[in-house]
C-alpha cells in the first residue's frame, strides 16, 4: 500500500485550515458545516516518508555529520545516511 500524501484544506468562508492524508478525486467537506475544503498546499516531507512532522522550525535539527536539515522524529539523517545524535 502506498502512502498517501497530505495536503493543507482550507475552509473558504471562515479560513479554518485542517492537515489531511488525501486522496485524489474525493472530495472533502467541513464536519461541522459541511462546506466542502479547498486543496492549498501539500505539506512537506512529500510521500512516501519516515517521517510524519511537517517540515517547520520547530519541527527540525541539523545533522551533526552533514549538517543537512532533518524532521526530530528521524534517528537516520536523510541525506548522508548516518545515525544522528539525540535531539537537544
Amino acid at each position: 500500500m502506498e502512502p498517501a500524501q497530505r495536503y493543507r484544506l482550507r475552509e473558504p468562508s471562515s479560513g479554518r485550515e485542517v492537515i489531511l492524508e488525501a486522496k485524489p478525486d474525493v472530495i472533502y467537506r467541513d464536519q461541522s458545516t459541511g462546506e466542502e475544503l479547498e486543496v492549498v498546499g501539500e505539506v512537506l516531507p512529500l510521500a512516501p516518508s519516515e517521517s510524519k512532522l511537517p517540515w517547520a522550525v520547530e519541527n527540525l535539527r541539523f545533522c551533526n555529520h552533514c549538517r543537512a536539515m532533518a524532521q526530530r522524529d528521524l534517528n537516520e539523517c536523510p541525506t548522508c545516511g548516518r545515525r544522528m545524535a539525540p535531539p537537544a
